[in-house]
């Protein structure tokens, strides 16, 4: 390879690109199958059940990893009140656990008595409040109706329910409070617009936001901008979690998550700049990482120009990012542009590059990579040809001294223009040309 003489000081580490046998180097964390028990004990509530269903459908066929998922799903739903959902998860296990996991009809009657009595109590409440006219228990009666309609699964009539409280709040915390609640309730029913909708309504709370509240906004916010694909503003939100955040939020989302959203999001959207100022150097976000050190190696690779290191990580985690219930279908998107950065990080600094090297440094063949450099150039990313019969790359950089003498060229002609332009109206008006035109009509 050649190197451009005029490339930036920070690309110079590219000099080492493919050059991965240095005996300092960490070993690579092979992809292990996920450890759902683990995987499962990060979270609570509806989100953790919901995460288990979805591990259950797109595992893929592994009957192993299926049935300890239902298994889980199964033993969770009875904690709650949620009969439809039970009897969806006993479909599903189909007697393959055994008379244990079979339709508890009993428990079923049983929860659904119980709910059908606790609605009326509140509705007969909620009538009282309404007839004394106290806008703080009306509050509470239609909060009480969300909770009640949320753990029985009616998402629909959950949100209704915790939007009316909204014309019954007194105090910037009743406002807090709803959003949180219908955002919450939004994220579950996937209807993201509502989630950005009420993290703004409360962003524009005039009091300051709790650090914990702010925390749980941010995560809300990345996880509508993510599922929009607009992946540089959720990788900008999930960055700007603090890390008091901890367990608070895992009725959603776990810190683990936040670093894997955030690092593959500002992987496949940042600059080197913005990766170096608002990643590496975030010492918030340093603390997430540290929870997932399989992303930190990734992005410290990535950064520091070890591409081969970098896609093995990526490919060792991809299995268990497809059975992420919300970064599944991004995956693919997210690796394509992170490994798009990658071919065009690694070209900048040099005048040529061999394309044989370049193809053992991204653990591909020869042919392949030109097809994707082809669609690189084309796609205007890269400046360069492709010699194809040396399987070289010869890069087109501008000129930058002829560019720079034309700009001083036209900025001195504009000088003059405008120098003309300001001399002639000065001897307009000192020979009161507008004075004696105006006079003679």
């Amino acid at each position: 390879m050649e190197r451009d003489e005029e490339a930036s000081g920070p690309m110079m580490e590219l000099c080492t690109n493919g050059g991965e046998e240095t005996s300092n180097r960490r070993p690579i964390i092979s992809g292990e199958p996920l450890d759902i028990e683990a995987y499962a004990t990060l979270y609570k509530g509806r989100t953790k059940i919901m995460r288990l269903l979805f591990i259950a459908s797109h595992c893929g066929g592994n009957q192993t990893m299926q049935l300890e998922a239902l298994r889980m799903a199964y033993d969770e739903i009875k904690k709650g009140e949620n009969t439809q959902l039970f009897r969806d998860v006993v479909s599903r296990i189909n007697g393959r656990l055994g008379d244990k996991y079979e339709m508890d009809s009993a428990w079923c009657e049983s929860v659904d008595r119980r709910a059908e009595q606790k609605k009326g109590r509140l509705e007969n409440e909620l009538s009282s409040y309404r007839t004394n006219l106290i806008k703080e228990s009306i509050r509470m009666g239609h909060n009480d109706f969300g909770d009640f309609y949320y753990a029985c699964g009616l998402l629909n009539d959950a949100f209704k329910n915790y939007v009316r409280t909204r014309d019954y709040c007194t105090t910037a915390k009743h406002i807090i409070h709803m959003c949180m609640n219908a955002i919450l309730v939004s994220i579950e029913m996937g209807q993201f617009s509502h989630v950005s909708s009420y993290v703004n309504k409360a962003e524009q709370n005039p009091e300051t936001l709790d650090p914990i509240v702010a925390a749980k906004l941010r995560c809300a916010s990345g996880l509508a901008h993510l599922e929009l694909k607009k992946y540089k503003l959720a990788a900008r939100k999930f960055l700007d979690v603090s890390p008091e955040l901890g367990n608070s939020y895992n009725e959603v989302i776990a810190p683990q998550d936040v670093a894997t959203y955030g690092g593959l999001c500002a992987l496949a959207s940042f600059d080197r700049s913005e990766l170096k100022a608002k990643v590496i150097d975030n010492i918030n976000f340093r603390d997430f990482l540290e929870l997932v050190p399989e992303v930190r190696e990734l992005i410290n690779d990535f950064y520091s120009s070890r591409y081969a290191s970098c896609l093995e990580y990526l490919g060792s985690l991809r299995a268990n990012l497809l059975l992420d219930i919300h970064l599944h279908d991004h995956v693919d998107t997210l690796y394509d542009q992170i490994r798009k950065k990658a071919l065009i990080q690694y070209t900048l600094p040099f005048v040529s590059v061999d394309l044989s090297r370049m193809a053992d440094a991204f653990k591909t063949s020869v042919s392949g990579l030109e097809k994707e450099l082809e669609a690189l150039i084309t796609d205007n990313q890269i400046q360069a040809r492709i010699d194809s019969h040396n399987k070289i790359l010869y890069a087109r950089h501008a000129d930058q001294r002829n560019a720079t003498f034309q700009k001083v060229l036209q900025m001195g002609n504009e000088f003059d223009r405008d120098v003309r332009s300001m001399m002639l109206r000065a001897n307009l008006l000192k020979h009161e040309y507008h004075a004696r035109a105006g006079r003679n009509h």
